[in-house]
């Protein structure tokens, strides 16, 4: 079966399958437990009707670290009013990006940002029923801070601490970002165009380091940072409430195809969109490994947008979804997994008969697994893609048989597919006798002419227009001479161009003059 990566290969640099976004959040689950919470304020001394002013205390307390950690980075510490969102070009990130472009900082902290937004929290309110105060949950608005970061490891990131409890951290990380600072350390060369390689000197290099990052041993990695940024992690866990519980939010797994240069990919878009575009919702359960059933109750949709950037097709599935779309030079293939219990996972047990596959879940033990996930469904878009009907391959074949070429200092004449005189001369050409043994000059005027001669005068004119006309054939590489004799065969791509044109003429025209008449 021939794959996307074995029809394009003269096109292709490689491909690389990494993660690409990869946002991971911690919980301090052991508050969550009816009454937990209360305990904890109990162990810190803390009565219930004094909750308000602690918990304010607490985030005066954090907001402080927040700039003292900054101001001895020397880093600007800055809130932002309002909804920030990238649209507009002022995102969080992008801010982040534009001092550290300023600033020229190759490592360390950029900057911190503090802003309002809507979170989960804590609150202590009155039952009147039991005429008491409780402990209850609320959604609330409340300053975050968010920690941007140069990290030596993991290159351009972000950690993200709620400044009222349960203090709930989101790191993001980014794979790419990570091979790249891999790189720099190992002094292997590479070219990027925004967040994907474009050419990479040491490609196999860099498939290791992108196949270990999901074996990394997370928890410490990730403590290790929700306790840089959170100095009420160690009062917390010296209470015995535990330390945080890492699950993965949002994972993003693409493979980049790195095209040669961004011309051949280019020629290439209409068909795999007009392949993109003739799929169907069994298509979306297919490439995200689902089987369809009566008792499905989600909703999968495919989508189709034009972007500044370029085309991107997506297909989404319960909350999970896959899209492709291209990056200058390269064509990217990438899955994004939200809900993971939509895929399975298989649970080991001592006892074999014990063992069974079951739902995923967002553990960041399960890593290694939404990379087998994405990389399966990487691939059966990219299957789905190598079936794409590739005119723009095959046109260009035909734009030259239709233009006068000049080979070694000799012009050839081009050919007229139209004219009846050129398709009676491919007609003879794909003849089953010449398949074998090929023809001569003689062989293939007795195709042409149906008539003798009537004359000698008229066979001599009839050889030497032959003559041209296989010179002409070989001038446009349609056919060529077998060695140490006078035969001629066509050749592989020659077959083809006039088994397309014949066939076009005897089969495709009159059922597509048919349909459009009707």
């Amino acid at each position: 079966m021939n794959t996307f990566l074995s029809i394009h290969e003269k096109s292709l640099q490689g491909s690389l399958t990494a993660f690409d976004r990869l946002i991971f959040k911690g919980h301090l689950t052991m508050f969550y437990p009816d009454g937990a919470f209360a305990r904890f304020l109990g162990s810190q001394k803390v009565l219930l009707k004094d909750f308000k002013p602690y918990v304010e205390g607490v985030s005066r307390q954090l907001k402080e670290h927040a700039e003292k950690v900054a101001a001895e980075a020397g880093r600007p510490f800055q809130y932002l009013q309002g909804k920030v969102t990238a649209k507009n070009g002022q995102g969080k990130e992008n801010l982040a990006r534009q001092i550290m472009e300023r600033e020229q900082i190759t490592e360390g902290l950029i900057c911190v940002f503090s802003t309002l937004e809507t979170c989960s929290t804590f609150t202590v309110r009155n039952n009147r029923q039991v005429r008491r105060l409780e402990v209850v949950s609320r959604t609330a608005k409340c300053l975050c801070f968010y920690f941007y970061y140069l990290d030596p490891q993991f290159g351009f990131m972000h950690v993200r601490l709620q400044s009222w409890f349960p203090f709930p951290v989101q790191i993001y990380v980014n794979g790419r970002e990570c091979l790249a600072r891999y790189l720099d350390q190992q002094h292997s060369p590479y070219e990027r165009y925004e967040n994907s390689f474009i050419q990479l000197a040491d490609l196999p290099l860099a498939q290791a380091f992108c196949d270990k990052f999901s074996h990394l041993d997370w928890p410490p990695i990730l403590r290790a940072f929700a306790q840089r940024v959170n100095p009420m992690l160690k009062v917390i866990e010296d209470a015995r409430f535990g330390s945080y519980y890492w699950v993965i939010n949002e994972c993003e797994i693409a493979t980049d195809l790195m095209f040669k240069d961004r011309a051949t990919l280019e020629k290439l878009k209409p068909d795999l969109l007009e392949q993109l575009v003739h799929s169907n919702c069994e298509d979306v359960f297919h490439f995200l490994g689902r089987k369809i059933n009566g008792n499905f109750k989600g909703q999968a949709t495919h989508s189709l947008k034009k972007r500044p950037q370029g085309w991107r097709a997506k297909f989404s599935l319960n909350l999970n979804s896959i899209k492709t779309y291209d990056k200058f030079s390269v064509l990217r293939v990438e899955t994004t997994i939200n809900n993971p219990g939509e895929f399975k996972i298989y649970e080991a047990n001592p006892d074999p008969t014990q063992s069974r596959w079951k739902p995923m879940r967002k553990g960041v033990s399960n890593l290694y697994r939404y990379t087998q996930v994405g990389l399966q469904a990487n691939q059966r878009l990219l299957e789905h893609l190598a079936q794409a009907n590739l005119k723009s391959k095959t046109i260009p074949h035909l734009d030259g048989l239709c233009r006068s070429i000049t080979r070694q200092g000799k012009r050839f004449a081009r050919f007229n597919p139209l004219a009846q005189t050129d398709r009676k001369l491919f007609t003879a050409l794909l003849s089953g006798e010449f398949a074998l043994n090929g023809f001569r000059n003689r062989d293939l005027t007795a195709k042409l002419y149906s008539r003798p001669p009537a004359s000698p005068h008229l066979a001599k004119q009839r050889c030497m227009h032959t003559s041209r006309l296989i010179a002409k054939l070989r001038g446009h590489g349609l056919i060529s001479k077998v060695k140490n004799s006078r035969l001629y065969r066509l050749t592989k791509l020659g077959t083809r161009i006039l088994f397309a044109i014949v066939a076009f003429y005897r089969t495709h025209f009159p059922a597509a003059f048919q349909s459009a008449s009707s």
